[in-house]
């Protein structure tokens, strides 16, 4: 079985369910899923001015698709405060700066031992949709969600985190160049 170069006691990837999110300087409750973080760039087409056989490929522009949030009911008020803050904004005729409603998250991967191994910060979001009560069955076993979905500017990883962690939680040496 392949080894993980950083740490050559792991050899399995980190599980998808051990995550946090954060703004505002702390740490958002409930979470329980984070769609994916991705990024399209266009293909943009054209051809060498003596070559007639084919066309040839370049990058475009780049999109940040929205990122969805979701979590159980929770009494905490974060989400609909936020997504309260741009609607009140755009009934105003959109007055309200920018700033007011835009944050800057972070999205922290966590191993077993609970220590960070990657982390995203995603800027400039604000909340495009909001799910305050879900679709409600009383005949089915289902748990109440609450959404927000995020529109940003871009994300970036922190190449502050350290590669990776052994299971102990211990921070290993890097060995080599990955």
């Amino acid at each position: 079985m392949a080894r993980f170069t950083v740490n050559a006691t792991r050899s399995d990837p980190y599980r998808g369910f051990r995550f946090r999110l954060k703004w505002d300087g702390r740490y958002v409750a409930g979470i329980s899923k984070v769609s994916a973080l991705k990024r399209t760039t266009e293909v943009v087409e054209y051809r060498d001015g003596g070559d007639l056989s084919g066309k040839r490929l370049l990058p475009g522009a780049s999109h940040f698709e929205p990122i969805t949030l979701e979590r159980g009911f929770v009494h905490d008020g974060e989400f609909e405060q936020w997504a309260n803050s741009v609607s009140s904004s755009s009934a105003a005729g959109g007055a309200a700066p920018l700033k007011k409603f835009r944050k800057d998250v972070t999205l922290e991967i966590t191993d077993e031992a609970g220590q960070v191994v990657l982390a995203y910060t995603i800027f400039g979001c604000w909340p495009s949709q909001y799910i305050a009560v879900p679709d409600l069955n009383a005949e089915t076993l289902v748990m109440a969600f609450e959404s927000i979905v995020l529109e940003n500017d871009g994300w970036q990883r922190d190449q502050s985190v350290p590669k990776s962690t052994g299971p102990a939680g211990k921070r290993h040496k890097r060995s080599g160049p990955g």
